[in-house]
């Protein structure tokens, strides 16, 4: 998913500078910055979570998302609450959005030592809501097609009431890091004697066959972006 919604994409440093707010506390060695390492963690995961403060207190809601480039786009009702606030804030809305996928079951011999392998990488910035007519139609079939490659063309476009029921807010990929777990227990030197199973759980993701609703006509056939797995 690297075309721009506007014009060429300019080449880009292969990592994501360091900030205060990137750089872990803990396990910093587990961070990175490499820019293809954060894309595919982005671009594997259905659900972020969207993080800002309302009325001082912290706010996180989980929405679907999609990545264009060097942008992220978050869609909602106009309705919602973070999208009113990042059309009318000024300069914006000051979020962090999140995402993490969970890639085995990390036990050890000791309660202590139990952990998980993943993958996650964390935006922060400043959240603008998309009011350009081609940018916002562009990044709907982009959020569409995140969830199903080529099915945006395969579905009736949304039409002007629903492009005025939905708002899309874009957040720059400016200061982005992503953290990963591999391996398995670091157990202590003391505990490798201890009669317990120590190990990985590895977890995966898979695709069941598709079920096609009661209202879809006979000889309308499951597309074959899905037969072959979405």
């Amino acid at each position: 998913m690297e075309t721009a919604v506007q014009g060429t994409v300019p080449a880009q440093p292969a990592a994501y500078p360091t900030t205060d707010r990137t750089v872990p506390t803990r396990s910093a060695e587990r961070a990175s910055y490499d820019r293809e390492a954060v894309h595919s963690i982005l671009d594997e995961a259905y659900v972020c979570h969207l993080g800002f403060v309302r009325d001082g207190a912290p706010v996180v809601l989980p929405t679907l998302f999609a990545r264009v480039g060097e942008v992220l786009y978050l869609h909602g009702s106009t309705g919602s609450r973070p999208l009113r606030m990042t059309g009318q804030a000024d300069p914006g809305l000051p979020v962090c959005v999140t995402v993490t996928h969970v890639d085995g079951l990390v036990l050890a011999r000791s309660a202590f030592h139990h952990s998980i392998n993943y993958r996650s990488a964390v935006v922060h910035g400043v959240a603008h809501q998309v009011t350009d007519p081609e940018e916002k139609r562009l990044a709907l079939d982009a959020l569409v097609d995140h969830v199903v490659p080529g099915r945006s063309a395969d579905s009736r476009p949304a039409n002007k009431k629903e492009l005025a029921a939905t708002a899309v807010i874009r957040l720059d990929l400016n200061e982005v890091s992503a953290k990963t777990r591999t391996g398995g227990a670091n157990d202590e030197p003391e505990d490798m004697d201890l009669p317990y199973w120590a190990g990985v759980v590895p977890l995966r993701k898979g695709y069941d066959a598709p079920i096609t609703n009661d209202d879809v006509a006979a000889d309308i056939a499951v597309p074959s972006y899905l037969r072959s797995g979405a």
